[in-house]
């Protein structure tokens, strides 16, 4: 089992910066990639930026450029760095961890993202 706890959303104007951290706790282990999901009002879910346990990273297009995905060295927090943010970006992120070995997939409760215009 896989806990994730989302921190750092909140309301920011248009242009400014805001950084989301995830920690993971229990299996960290059996954890290989980890990242972020979106989800704005009437809209899928969406992909954001995912990162590996090597290292390798993947962004979206909308955000490649402006949002920086990095993991702590002991592999239990993720976090994203989100600068230059549009109003676009308003959304509820979501943390999503994926075992290795079964792909089973974990996600976090999600944290609400405001971009003001």
């Amino acid at each position: 089992q896989v806990r994730l706890v989302e921190s750092g959303g909140g309301l920011v104007q248009a242009g400014g910066s805001l950084r989301l951290s995830c920690a993971a706790s229990g299996s960290i282990d059996s954890i290989n990639t980890m990242g972020w999901y979106r989800q704005a009002p009437g809209k899928q879910r969406e992909l954001v930026a995912v990162i590996t346990r090597d290292g390798y990273t993947n962004y979206a297009d909308s955000v490649r450029g402006r949002f920086t995905i990095s993991r702590t060295n002991a592999k239990n927090t993720v976090y994203l760095q989100m600068n230059s943010l549009k109003p676009e970006d308003t959304a509820v992120y979501y943390c999503k961890a994926v075992q290795k070995l079964t792909l089973r997939p974990y996600w976090g409760q999600g944290t609400q993202v405001t971009v003001s215009s």
